[in-house]
């Protein structure tokens, strides 16, 4: 049990022990100049995890998808994505700002797209019309609640895009939950998408940084692209060396914080004025629904018990667990929202 339970989200997680040794004995170069051994290694070991040529270490994970839509998407080409995907609405509109791409949204079923219906979207381009570079798929989903996008469906869209001509993006900020949560490797995911953007600072719990993966061509153009945005850093493998850490020791836990959504989740569900908004918990994510006042009425009395989440709109909060949250922040949060919420507390 901590003194503040913190489930706004696992980008809260602070470094291990591990993690603050290595970037202390870091060997370090300059990564702009290309010699960096610890980002090397870095980017080597992720990407041969997914089964890529190459990877290129960003600052954050928006930066890792804006460059990937830039490398991929022409000014005035468009790109498909989920109507809540991340890259789209979160991510200060870079799409369109940075890089000239339009943007079509379209719904999905928990986050994932009808690759039916995104057939239909799919445009070659003419004198009218743009043509459709990119397709974006966001796994887990956040806005969905950490959802798993199905095999299945991926597969599907892999599928179309090769035969249309299209590029697919996985936007895999946690990308290691879906792969704990579904069994499905990690190099089975990396197969079925061209690029991939992958975090290292959320339940992995290195403080900064993701990974860009897709073949060296791609990687060379990502690179150009980050130096424009000004992410080439100098001597930063001193933050690698703790993503290298997240990668070997911290992806092997992940179950324990699925665990702990699902116990909090389901708790909370049986108090009065709340309700699950979605059924299935399948990772570290989950969203309830105050039906008795707004959301951030509950979040301000929650945060006077040290019990911090966060109010995602008038009757939505979130809560995310991860490796700094554990079974007696659960059960605490538990008894202070029955207290709370007049229905006693577990």
């Amino acid at each position: 049990m901590h003194e503040v339970a913190d489930f706004r989200s696992d980008t809260v997680t602070r470094p291990t022990p591990a993690m603050r040794r290595a970037m202390a004995e870091a060997e370090v170069g300059d990564d702009v100049l290309g010699d960096d051994p610890t980002v090397k290694r870095l980017e080597a070991l992720v990407a041969g995890l997914f089964g890529k040529e190459a990877g290129l270490y960003v600052p954050s994970g928006t930066m890792g998808n804006s460059v990937s839509i830039g490398a991929q998407v022409r000014p005035g080409e468009e790109m498909i994505a989920e109507e809540w995907a991340h890259c789209v609405n979160f991510e200060g509109g870079a799409a369109g700002a940075v890089w000239g791409a339009m943007v079509r949204t379209l719904p999905g079923g928990r986050g994932a797209l009808d690759p039916d219906l995104v057939a239909k979207w799919i445009r070659p381009g003419s004198l009218h019309t743009p043509r459709t570079a990119l397709v974006a798929v966001e796994n887990t989903h956040n806005f969905h609640g950490g959802a798993v996008v199905p095999l299945g469906t991926l597969r599907s869209l892999r599928d179309l895009t090769r035969e249309r001509g299209v590029r697919l993006h996985l936007d895999g900020a946690r990308i290691w939950n879906a792969a704990t949560a579904s069994g499905v490797t990690l190099r089975e995911y990396g197969s079925l998408a061209d690029t991939l953007s992958v975090c290292l600072s959320k339940g992995l719990c290195a403080p900064v940084g993701s990974v860009v993966l897709g073949d060296r061509e791609f990687i060379d153009r990502a690179r150009q692209l980050r130096k424009r945005l000004g992410g080439g850093m100098r001597q930063v493998g001193v933050l690698a060396a703790a993503g290298i850490v997240a990668v070997e020791e911290m992806r092997g836990r992940l179950a324990e914080d699925h665990a702990n959504a699902r116990l909090l989740a389901d708790g909370m569900a049986r108090l009065p004025g709340l309700e699950r908004a979605g059924e299935l918990v399948e990772t570290n994510i989950f969203f309830v629904r105050t039906t008795r006042g707004p959301a951030r009425d509950l979040v301000e009395r929650l945060s006077k018990e040290r019990i911090l989440a966060l109010a995602m709109g008038e009757r939505l909060c979130r809560f995310v667990t991860h490796h700094d949250v554990d079974h007696g922040d659960v059960e605490r949060a538990l008894a202070a929202m029955g207290r709370i919420l007049g229905g006693g507390g577990s």
